[in-house]
Formats: C-alpha cells, sequence, structure tokens
C-alpha cells in the first residue's frame, strides 16, 4: 500500500526538482542573508481567509436531483514570522471547516471538511549562506466537532471522532535546509508523537482507535520525522502550494486485541505519509477558485469495507471509493470569496 501511496505522490514531487515547500507564512523579505548581515529584528504576520458556498434548488426537473442544497466552506491561513540576527521563528496556522445541508437529509449538516494545523519553527543559523538551521519543531493537529461516518444507518449515535479525539502533537529537534523563500525540508531523527483520545472511541474496536490501544487514551511514538515544504506564484493568478510529511515509528509493533490475538500487524517501515497540495486561482482582488487534493496514508487508521449493525450481522457499506483501501482521500473544488490579510513588519 505505501508504495502506492508514493507512487501517487511522484506528479507532485515532480512539479519542480529543486522544491519541496513553504507557504505564504513563510514568505520573509528581504532575503534571510540580508537579514542576518544587518543584524535586524522584527516580526511579520499576515494571513489569507477564503469564504465559499453553492447553493441549488429544483422543483419538476426532469433529470432529478436534490431538490434544495446548501454547502459552505471556510480555509483561514495565517503566520507570523519573528527574525533577530541569525535566528527565526515561524508559526503557521491552517483552519478548514465545510457543512453541506440537504433537503432529502432534512437539512441536518453533514460535514465535508473539519481540519486545525498548527505548526511553530524555531531556528539558528549554522551557515553563512543562510541555508542550513538547527531547528525545533513543534505541530499540533486536532478537528473542530464530532465526526461521523455517513455511510451506516444510525450515523447520528455513533459518533467516530471529536475535537482532542483524536489529537496529534509532534516535538521534534532537527535541521532545515532552506532555499530562498520558498522551499524548505526538515529533518529529524529522533521526533516524539503523542496521540490523544477518548478512550471511548478506543472501546468501539479491539485494535482501539486512531493508533491508540484498546480502551486507551494515548500512544506515544519515537521516531523519524521528514517535513518538506514548497510555494510559487506560477503567474500573478495562479499560486500552488504543497506539503510532504513523512513518519517513522520506531517503537512501532503488532497491535493485539485483549485477549492477545494479533489484530493488526505493523512496524517501522510502515510510514505514515501526509500529502497536503493546494492550487489557487485568483479572478481579481476579492473572488477566487481553489482546487485541494489531501492524501494521507496510516497504518493506525485501517479501513473496513463491512460494519456491524444493531443486529450484531456484517454488512457492506455503501462506499463508491473502497478500492482506495486504507489511502485517506479529501478532494475539492471552491469558488469563494478571498480576503487577504496585509503583509505587516513591525
Amino acid at each position: 500500500m505505501i508504495k502506492n501511496v508514493l507512487f501517487l505522490l511522484l506528479p507532485i514531487l515532480a512539479v519542480k526538482v529543486d522544491a519541496q515547500i513553504i507557504s505564504d507564512a513563510e514568505k520573509v523579505k528581504p532575503t534571510l542573508a540580508a537579514i542576518i548581515e544587518k543584524d535586524t529584528m522584527y516580526w511579520t504576520y499576515g494571513g489569507v481567509f477564503n469564504l465559499g458556498g453553492n447553493q441549488g434548488i429544483l422543483h419538476n426537473w426532469a433529470a432529478g436531483g436534490e431538490l434544495a442544497s446548501f454547502t459552505v466552506n471556510g480555509i483561514f491561513n495565517g503566520f507570523t514570522t519573528y527574525v533577530s540576527g541569525p535566528n527565526i521563528w515561524i508559526n503557521n496556522l491552517d483552519l478548514n471547516y465545510g457543512l453541506n445541508y440537504t433537503y432529502s437529509n432534512k437539512f441536518i449538516p453533514r460535514k465535508t471538511d473539519d481540519r486545525i494545523d498548527f505548526t511553530s519553527k524555531y531556528g539558528r543559523m549554522i551557515s553563512k549562506n543562510a541555508k542550513f538551521f538547527a531547528t525545533g519543531l513543534f505541530n499540533f493537529k486536532s478537528q473542530f466537532t464530532k465526526g461521523y461516518d455517513y455511510a451506516l444507518p444510525d450515523w447520528q449515535n455513533n459518533p467516530t471522532s471529536d475535537f482532542l479525539s483524536p489529537a496529534y502533537l509532534t516535538f521534534a529537534p532537527g535541521f532545515e535546509y532552506r532555499e530562498g523563500n520558498n522551499f524548505s525540508i526538515f529533518f529529524s531523527p529522533i521526533a516524539a508523537r503523542l496521540s490523544l483520545v477518548d478512550n471511548k472511541y478506543t472501546k468501539l474496536s479491539p485494535q482501539g482507535a486512531f493508533g491508540v490501544p484498546f480502551g486507551q487514551s494515548s500512544r506515544f511514538e519515537l521516531g523519524a520525522y521528514f517535513s518538506a515544504r514548497y510555494f510559487t506564484e506560477i503567474s500573478k493568478v495562479v499560486s500552488f502550494r504543497s506539503r510532504l510529511d513523512l513518519y517513522s515509528n520506531y517503537l512501532a509493533q503488532d497491535v493485539k486485541d485483549p485477549k492477545g490475538l494479533v489484530v493488526r500487524k505493523d512496524n517501522p517501515g510502515n510510514i505514515t505519509v501526509l500529502s497536503d497540495n493546494l492550487m489557487t486561482f485568483k479572478f481579481n482582488k476579492h473572488f477566487s477558485m481553489s482546487v485541494g487534493l489531501v492524501m494521507i496514508y496510516d497504518n493506525a487508521i485501517p479501513y473496513s469495507s463491512t460494519y456491524i449493525n444493531s443486529s450484531g450481522q456484517k454488512v457492506d457499506k455503501d462506499e463508491p471509493f473502497e478500492e482506495l483501501g486504507w489511502l485517506q482521500l479529501r478532494q475539492n473544488i471552491q469558488f469563494g470569496v478571498e480576503y487577504k490579510l496585509p503583509l505587516k513588519k513591525k
């Protein structure tokens, strides 16, 4: 499976041979080398907020369709950057949330997106050309509200996740290479990761949930962490950003149920992969379209094409993309109103 995931990533990695990835948040002007030479000290901060949606109504429509529907999505990308001589401190916050309302579902909202992702990096230059930094990284991931498997008939009574369930915290000392303002690679050989989840979710399955064992509320991992970021303005109206994270857990081992039976095999070779890509087209100052693709492979989050109903019977899910297996995928196209917070320096 991991080979298939890496194969899907090849077109993304080939966008630029010399590129892997930082966002608008990490655009520091003037260049780092110039800043270090002047030994100046300042903050920069800014961000982008995008709100989009679509609405539709049908009546006596020959082709059929949803009688009434409404979808709304919000995206926020914010940053702060502090530079003081050879030191740089970068903070990125990515927030996504989306809801879909339909007449056939009595306008009960269903999530289409839910994400909290915060990264903080503090580095000190260790090369005169301002390309290599000794860096410490902290990352936090979670979600805003409860998540459900809408393929289940009684999904409203069986949430599968919630705020801080799961929550992932990563602490990683390492080294970062920065080429210009649009490309960075970070590597840590001793990255610690803590997964947190309410144990009511880990009791739903003999193998636990989100990598946390059955009946427990946390899991500690120690391994190697790689993170690459790239941002480019293809033209005045088109921009592309991408991120690739890889994590190998040195402590990975087979997961056993309360009876001691192996329910999921695991080892350090099962690398966790995150590929996050976003292309934005700006029509004018405030209107834009974005195309996003996020792919995740995590051996701790298996996929099953069946579920157990209230009668204890195994039933097939109504899932059109089950051939993707354990690969997690989220793809979306959004038209919306965009407000870009001005880049400020003080």
